[in-house]
């Protein structure tokens, strides 16, 4: 656990060395602010359900610049098969760069955490509503993380693991407007895998079983082939 956590801390400081982080995390919490006042002055309601929906949306473009570098930019240095030749193992290696990453996200979700003092302060929102919405953009953010992060793995340009996150993840949210062209299980299963089936539910404040476990089990299969991906030769 020592090793995964010293590996967690090296990633999130890596994100503040760098300037995209910066202006990634800038412009993120200036687009969400402005959001916020359109959305809060247009609808008059002390709600963020429409606020959590523009953020599931943004973090699709938002996740794929956070994550193209992880194992991209070890691939290119070279210092991916220093790192791997260490007594730490690859699985500390994957969890530890996917947690650091997920601390930054989390840093994201709670600069917003004003909106809910905001409204707390001017009207009177439902609570559990809108710590259902925050679980469910951060389950989203942490799936998406998981999926830039195995993506990163197959690849030492990080312009194609982005692309290719935006690719994959642009069809994970939108894949339930094509519902339409199936018919019986298929569209059980097209359903099932679009993520904005599951955000929506938590953004409505109903937290189901099967919405915890779409996201855990999603980000569990991630983080196993992250690992496979560069024990692969194929992928080196």
């Amino acid at each position: 656990m020592k090793k995964i956590f010293a590996i967690a801390k090296k990633e999130l400081k890596a994100y503040f060395k760098s300037p995209i982080a910066y202006i990634v995390l800038i412009v993120t919490i200036c687009v969400f602010n402005i959001f916020f006042f359109l959305i809060i002055d247009g609808d008059r309601e002390a709600d963020l359900r429409d606020v959590f929906k523009v953020m599931e949306f943004l973090f699709i473009f938002i996740v794929p610049l956070l994550t193209m570098k992880i194992f991209a930019e070890e691939k290119l240095s070279g210092t991916m098969e220093f790192l791997m030749t260490t007594p730490t193992t690859n699985t500390a290696i994957v969890v530890g760069k996917y947690l650091g990453s997920l601390m930054f996200f989390t840093i994201i979700i709670w600069i917003t955490s004003s909106y809910y003092f905001i409204i707390e302060f001017f009207g009177q929102p439902d609570r559990l509503t809108i710590l259902a919405g925050y679980l469910g953009i951060w389950l989203e953010g942490a799936l998406f993380i998981a999926i830039g992060i195995l993506i990163s793995s197959w690849t030492k340009n990080q312009i194609v693991a982005a692309i290719t996150s935006y690719a994959v993840l642009f069809l994970l949210y939108f894949s339930i407007s094509f519902i339409k062209y199936f018919n019986s299980w298929a569209e059980a299963v097209v359903r099932y895998i679009a993520v904005w089936s599951h955000t929506g539910n938590l953004a409505a404040g109903i937290i189901t079983t099967a919405d915890l476990v779409y996201y855990i089990s999603g980000i569990f299969v991630c983080i196993v082939f992250t690992r496979l991906s560069i024990e692969n030769r194929l992928w080196r």
